[in-house]
């Protein structure tokens, strides 16, 4: 019996748990609630994906009106019955000898998606076998969610369900009319395992957590369960769906089925609920609605201040069933695979976004405006703390953008504590991200970066008041591909005023990037105007007029009217068409003309563009507070005598061994002895950093010239190999 019920609904990601209720979890332990998780999910997958399941799942009478894919499914239904078992162990990583099987061909039945097949070829002909094995099981997946889309539940999506109920919906009223209905044979299977464990774990309290759209319609089936069958029960919802889509809620319908809906950071609110509901008299809460006197009511009466990130705990992911999460790979865009593949531990590096400027972003709201990072040290305690409960090593950091001295901080601990771990984040193409810094992130574990480039063009980057240049993103993006870190560009069009010109530039801008291989993924989406960004709250400003809709249950995404009346929905299968050929290096070469159906713009963009921006002379001034940064070893020394002209002084030949070479450097004695010393100071082991000014006021009470050793060939030859200004 625990006194709380941690409940993520259908369907989010079928690889790694979505973090919300671990990191609730994690905070109730610091408070000494108890509390079970549980992912509904994935416990509705392996269900619905079994022997059992496909079983129960294709229909035993004659499916004629339905299309030749499902029939074809319909026929094969003894070969999928006898395979599925094996590819779901295969896909959750516990029989990869299978790999062999499945790519050998004549093992998987196959339906209308391997039809992509022959186009896959070439973009996983470099792939090892298990990568292409999971993307063989993932289609073999994917055409048995065509089968249930068609036959059984129209609803149905891996990582969504019913979303289209959840996106927008100013009027509760076509959900409702939806719950109304008798459950569907998806809902069966999730209102059984939640049964089970609602009956079995008896909690005063089930809290509901919200992400997207996706899962909203299953979190009122989840509550409208438990208030019919465990009517003593009081049920909470929270997330990110009601944060940046309830806050103007008014339909008291909604309270038939919930009986709390908090908003924002759920520590303080959920710990208000808990004695809310445990003494029914206490009537405090912080950013909650519920319903008062047949109205909705907000609360936010509570003088309690937020608990501060370093008070909330770490992500406690106990109870889930970690093991049994699937790896996909749908697509061959390599950000994309690091979303479905693999087991990731999720952490915060920083709460709230440091730049929180972009107009498209919902910036008035406080998981973007209220930024807190979190010290290094903690950081790196909590991942450790992580790896021992998971046994994992990957790490996702979620932030909105990651501050890149918090990063160069988090990457120097995870070296000096000697750990091996794996991990990637999203961040904003800051000039700060110099070549020496992507160095240290590498080495500290850092194999993938995502970012906005968004429209590729000055103008709109300072409309979007983005705080970049275009030639700053291929500055940056070049630093991190150099340094072995892989580089995803979030690309955007048919931002407000964006003309025809401006979007095929951007396109060119892009392709030129590919080209030199200072990108290796991206994707195009549509602008998005949503209620709480800059162009949301004063349309005028940018040249759009909004539709004006009635608000009594959702409001984010705000259907508009560009000014310019430009349809820059056509634009969009050329744009990514012609980024899926880039992604793997073909047709670069063709003219832009030939992505698009209809007559476009010759680009104004220079050839050389970017080849121009990546050339510019780097600035040599180095700031007194920069720390230097020693990654390597101690070398071996061998001292010799040089003679020239007649006259002989004693050298200093330091040999260094590197992970993939080894080079040497002779240096005059003297200044060999003290750089030894130097190198001692300067070690990433040493917790007290070492400024560049300091070095240099240390070099000139025993020599003369600095600047001229500093860029000296023996100095430069260092700097190549692990001496590092940061």
């Amino acid at each position: 019996m625990k006194d709380i019920l941690l409940l993520t609904p259908p369907f989010t990601q079928l690889n790694t748990p979505y973090p919300a209720t671990a990191y609730i979890k994690g905070f109730l332990k610091t408070i000494n609630v108890s509390a079970f998780q549980m992912d509904l999910g994935i416990g509705v997958i392996l269900q619905l994906f079994s022997k059992k399941g496909i079983s129960t799942l294709i229909p035993k009478e004659e499916i004629e009106h339905y299309s030749t894919n499902s029939q074809r499914i319909f026929a094969l239904k003894d070969e999928y019955i006898k395979t599925i078992d094996s590819v779901i162990s295969f896909l959750q990583g516990k029989n990869p000898s299978m790999a062999r099987q499945i790519c050998s061909g004549n093992f998987l039945p196959e339906a209308s998606r391997f039809a992509q097949l022959d186009d896959m070829e070439w973009a996983f002909g470099t792939m090892g076998m298990q990568d292409k094995a999971k993307h063989l099981a993932t289609l073999y997946l994917e055409d048995l969610s065509d089968f249930i889309v068609e036959c059984v539940d129209e609803n149905f999506g891996f990582s969504r369900y019913a979303e289209r109920l959840g996106r927008s919906a100013n009027s509760f009223d076509e959900l409702y009319s939806h719950l109304q209905k008798e459950p569907t044979y998806i809902d069966r299977i999730t209102l059984e395992i939640l049964n089970e464990r609602v009956a079995e774990i008896q909690p005063k309290l089930v809290c509901i957590s919200v992400p997207f759209p996706g899962n909203l319609y299953s979190s009122f089936r989840c509550a409208q369960f438990i208030k019919t069958n465990f009517p003593n029960i009081k049920i909470a919802m929270g997330g990110g769906f009601p944060n940046t889509e309830l806050r103007e809620l008014k339909d008291e319908r909604v309270f038939e089925f919930f009986d709390f809906i908090s908003l924002d950071d759920g520590e303080l609110p959920l710990e208000l609920l808990i004695s809310n509901v445990q003494n029914p008299n206490s009537n405090e809460f912080k950013r909650t609605f519920i319903l008062e006197n047949g109205k909705v009511t907000y609360k936010n009466n509570s003088t309690k201040p937020d608990y501060k990130q370093s008070e909330v705990g770490t992500p406690d992911y106990s109870d889930l069933l970690l093991d049994k999460y699937i790896s996909v790979i749908e697509i061959a865009n390599p950000m994309h695979s690091l979303w479905s593949d693999g087991r990731w531990n999720k952490l915060t590096m920083a709460h709230g976004c440091y730049w929180g400027k972009c107009t498209f972003c919902d910036i008035s709201l406080d998981y973007i405006k209220l930024y807190e990072p979190i010290a290094a040290k903690t950081l790196v305690d909590r991942m450790e703390e992580m790896i021992v409960q998971t046994g994992e090593n990957g790490f996702h950091f979620v932030d909105e953008a990651a501050p890149p001295a918090l990063m160069r901080e988090v990457a120097l601990e995870i070296i000096r504590r000697k750990l091996v771990v794996t991990w990637w984040t999203n961040i904003r193409f800051e000039k700060s991200f110099t070549a020496d810094l992507c160095v240290l992130l590498k080495a500290s574990g850092c194999i993938a970066v995502s970012g906005g480039l968004e429209v590729a063009s000055d103008r709109l980057l300072n409309l979007i008041k983005k705080g970049v240049t275009v030639e700053q993103v291929a500055q940056v993006t070049r630093n991190f591909t150099e340094s072995g870190i892989m580089v995803h560009a979030y690309l955007m069009y048919g931002y407000p005023t964006q003309t025809i010109q401006e979007t095929i530039d951007s396109l060119e801008m892009v392709r030129q990037m590919f080209e030199l291989g200072i990108l290796q993924s991206g994707f195009w989406h549509q602008f998005a105007m949503t209620a709480h960004s800059p162009v949301g709250m004063f349309p005028e400003e940018f040249g759009v007029i909004p539709e004006k809709n009635k608000i009594t249950f959702a409001n984010n995404d705000i259907n508009f009217k560009d000014k310019t009346g430009i349809d820059h929905d056509k634009f969009s299968f050329g744009l990514k068409k012609s980024l899926f050929n880039f992604m793997h290096g073909i047709c670069l070469d063709y003219p832009l003309q030939d992505w698009f159906e209809f007559k476009i713009p010759n680009t104004r963009v220079l050839p050389d563009y970017i080849v121009s921006c990546l050339e510019k002379e780097s600035d040599f001034n180095i700031k007194p507070s920069a720390k230097i940064i020693w990654m390597g070893g101690k070398p071996t020394i061998t001292t010799f005598t040089k003679s020239k002209k007649g006259q002989s002084w004693q050298m200093m030949q330091l040999t260094f061994q590197t992970k993939l070479d080894t080079f040497e450097i002779s240096v005059d004695t003297e200044k060999g002895l003290w750089l030894l010393k130097m190198l001692e100071f300067l070690s990433v082991n040493n917790e007290n950093s070492y400024t560049f000014s300091r070095l240099k006021i240390n070099f000139e009470t025993n020599f003369e010239d600095f600047e001229l050793f500093w860029y000296s060939k023996p100095v430069l030859l260092l700097q190549q190999h692990g001496l590092l200004v940061l």
